[in-house]
């Protein structure tokens, strides 16, 4: 609901919040939107216009309010804007439709209407002995000496680190791995026994598109260390508490199929029987799906706070922005010790950085695997990628991508320039079978960030950690 600053309400804006154009966003998205909607409003509103008035004049002054007025202290990047002007296209253009206006001001797709200096600020790399560094501080409580900080505690440190590593070595998205169920964990091992495979169910994808998804053996050790210790503990709590019981809503599953097409079938508290298939639950759904455990209902969502119920997409940017500022505090020495002020001491990451350090991590490893174990041939690599892709191919399969340019510019944009395969042959650490972020071709990444932007590589001396 948007409201004037005379307290009036927009029927028009109203209509457009019900409209199938907006209602069928994603939560996260509805909630930007309407923030870059409401900002554009009051904008219009001290120049005495309503938003259905405003021409493309309006819009190009809005955004150099935004992006380059000196007067404003709360500038935008040119990312941000472009992030803003899809939300204002979508309004525009389901209000051209309606009749509401004759034209659209301002249009995502019009190059003049974006910002030239868009760049994506998620978009980081780190090294695998940099996510060691950054996992052992960040999470485990582990200080500058290799060692757990004294009087540390932490009841969540074994399911965050297991989150992490899922992402890691899955390039999983924050949704995909986060909404997973105890069911969907990968876990059909491939021949070589360090992987397991498994279906990533297409509604909760950015392409609402299944895909096979590849788990690390150690992660998904990882995984049941955690099922077996703190999330047990947890289940057990809300269970002597009463929390599951004190439901409104909960639905029992009482069968999983098996097959491609796998159904969940379930019953409800007033007794109603549901059905959906796997691939087609929304991660919202999937919150309210439980399952028959030790001690009774338990919730089938995998990852679960402290009072055992599901853990929120949201408040996983909470659990990193934590591990931030804690490598920040332990990691980062006085100024007055800096040789260099501009030296990055303590790394930073976002759930998303996981999926670009994977798909760098995966476009070494599979150069490495072509050239090195196979000991291929130039023609004979012609004639490998001929029937199975090039490195370049595979990795974008593996992160879902329809794109092949977004997989190349954005997620591996610093490393396009390289000849990777010169760069391999020149390092002298073995590609090991272990998964990331395992101490193999540390030397090539270390290499790689020397000679590239963007990819964190600290070389701390945390002996325990490393």
């Amino acid at each position: 609901m948007f409201f004037a600053p005379d307290m009036s309400v927009d029927t028009d804006l109203v209509d457009f919040a019900r409209s199938s154009s907006f209602r069928h966003l994603a939560r996260e998205t509805k909630r930007n939107y309407a923030t870059d909607i409401r900002l554009l409003l009051d904008f219009l509103w001290s120049r005495g216009k309503r938003w259905a008035e405003a021409d493309a004049g309006d819009l190009r002054d809005y955004r150099h309010w935004r992006t380059k007025a000196s007067a404003n202290p709360g500038r935008v990047s040119g990312t941000k804007w472009n992030r803003e002007l899809a939300a204002f296209t979508r309004l525009y253009a389901w209000a051209k439709g309606e009749g509401l206006v004759r034209a659209v001001p301002a249009d995502v797709k019009r190059p003049e209407d974006r910002a030239p200096d868009s760049r994506s600020s998620r978009v980081s790399w780190l090294t695998p002995r940099t996510w060691r560094l950054w996992t052992n501080v960040g999470l485990r409580g582990w200080t500058s000496k290799g060692m757990v900080e004294p009087g540390w505690t932490s009841r969540t440190d074994e399911r965050d680190a297991a989150f992490v590593r899922t992402m890691l070595s899955s390039g999983m998205r924050r949704q995909e791995a986060g909404s997973l169920l105890m069911f969907e964990v990968p876990r059909t091992p491939l021949s070589g026994g360090r992987y397991c495979h498994g279906m990533l169910a297409g509604a909760t994808t950015r392409t609402k598109a299944s895909r096979t998804v590849y788990l690390s053996t150690d992660a998904v050790e990882d995984i049941d260390a955690y099922i077996e210790g703190p999330r047990a503990w947890a289940v057990h709590r809300a269970h002597q508490e009463g929390r599951y019981e004190r439901l409104p809503m909960r639905r029992m599953i009482t069968k999983v199929s098996a097959g491609l097409r796998q159904e969940v079938q379930w019953v409800d508290l007033d007794g109603v029987v549901g059905r959906a298939q796997l691939r087609d639950l929304t991660w919202d759904e999937r919150r309210y799906l439980f399952m028959e455990g030790p001690e009774g209902p338990e919730p089938a969502w995998l990852w679960l706070n402290e009072q055992g119920m599901p853990f929120q997409l949201s408040s996983w940017e909470t659990v990193f922005r934590r591990a931030n500022q804690r490598c920040e505090r332990v990691l980062r020495p006085p100024v007055s010790q800096m040789r260099d002020v501009h030296q990055r001491f303590a790394p930073y990451a976002t759930p998303h950085s996981c999926r670009h350090s994977f798909a760098l991590y995966m476009l070494v490893v599979l150069n490495h695997v072509l050239d090195r174990r196979y000991g291929l041939t130039p023609q004979e690599r012609r004639d490998f990628q001929q029937l199975y892709g090039d490195p370049w191919f595979l990795v974008q399969n593996l992160l879902g991508h329809r794109n092949r340019e977004v997989t190349m510019q954005v997620y591996l944009a610093p490393v396009t320039h390289l000849g990777l395969t010169s760069m391999l042959e020149a390092a002298k650490d073995p590609l090991t079978s272990a998964p990331l972020p395992d101490h193999g071709l540390d030397a090539t990444f270390a290499r790689l960030a020397r000679e590239s932007s963007g990819i964190q590589d600290i070389d701390a001396a945390l002996a325990g950690a490393l």
